[in-house]
């Protein structure tokens, strides 16, 4: 089953559009893990595990693994979520962006050795530096768009020449490549910032229902209502609304899995009133 597809019948199947990010720090793991050889792994795996019914998908980041020489233990978690949790899409949080033939190796990378279901993907480069990530017809590529930190509006704001005549804004212009011209495989999602919700409602605007990530709610400070209110497909589904530090450091003791469940059910159910 291709990403869209997996996506789609995970918000079907667990009612739900959250999604759980994964990025592990060890200074905020509970105590009695912080010792433990392979304490990033077994975290990670025992939120996932607690978490699993309850998402559309995970995203690990890469740059929380590879910062502490843990990229093994991201390739056995994403390994150990798709045999335990099957039909859990896996997006890897990368965000790469380079010429042709380097994104080719990023995209060997995300779709071979860490076997992502989708990965994340700056455009600024152009067409060609998101082809060698398109060409894997069975795996999503995720764009960013219009971003929920504060200085995205630096660039994403600016006025750029639309071809018909007049003008759009730069993040305008992405979302209307993504969803028209690059998605000839039918495998493009956006990036957009719960923190913007009358951005997010342009970018639904002009896509119709392709995937939004939406990153942003919890510690970022994003509404819940206005982003699924702004961004939800005519379905109903059509987001995922990515937590990560909410939902991670719910708890900080033995039961720390079990608090980032209520915590995740919590933050399901509060998506779900809006839908």
């Amino acid at each position: 089953m291709n990403f869209t597809a997996a996506l789609a019948a995970a918000w079907q199947a667990r009612n739900s559009l959250l999604c759980v990010g994964l990025d592990p720090e060890p200074a905020k793991f509970p105590a009695h893990l912080r010792s433990e050889p392979d304490a990033i792994f077994r975290f990670c795996r025992e939120i996932a595990d607690a978490t699993a019914d309850l998402v559309c998908c995970f995203k690990p980041q890469i740059a929380y693994f590879a910062a502490n020489r843990a990229e093994d233990a991201l390739e056995r978690l994403i390994a150990h979520i798709h045999a335990a949790h099957p039909g859990t899409p896996v997006i890897l949080d990368a965000k790469r962006g380079d010429i042709g033939s380097t994104a080719e190796q990023y995209a060997k990378e995300a779709f071979e050795r860490y076997r992502a279901d989708a990965v994340t993907v700056n455009p600024y480069l152009g067409h060609d530096s998101v082809e060698p990530y398109l060409a894997h017809a069975d795996k999503g590529v995720i764009l960013l768009c219009r971003t929920s930190n504060p200085g995205g509006g630096d660039l994403q704001f600016c006025e750029v020449a639309r071809e018909a005549g007049g003008t759009e804004k730069l993040y305008e212009r992405v979302a209307r490549l993504v969803a028209t011209t690059w998605n000839r495989n039918g495998n493009c999602a956006l990036v957009v910032g719960a923190t913007f919700p009358q951005e997010l409602a342009r970018v639904r605007e002009l896509t119709g229902d392709i995937p939004l990530l939406v990153p942003g709610i919890g510690a970022q400070g994003g509404d819940i209502e206005a982003t699924v209110t702004a961004g939800r497909s005519n379905a109903g589904s059509g987001l995922m609304i990515s937590s990560s530090r909410a939902i991670l450091y719910a708890g900080s003791g033995e039961d720390f899995a079990a608090a980032s469940r209520r915590a995740a059910l919590e933050t399901r159910d509060a998506i779900n009133l809006w839908r």
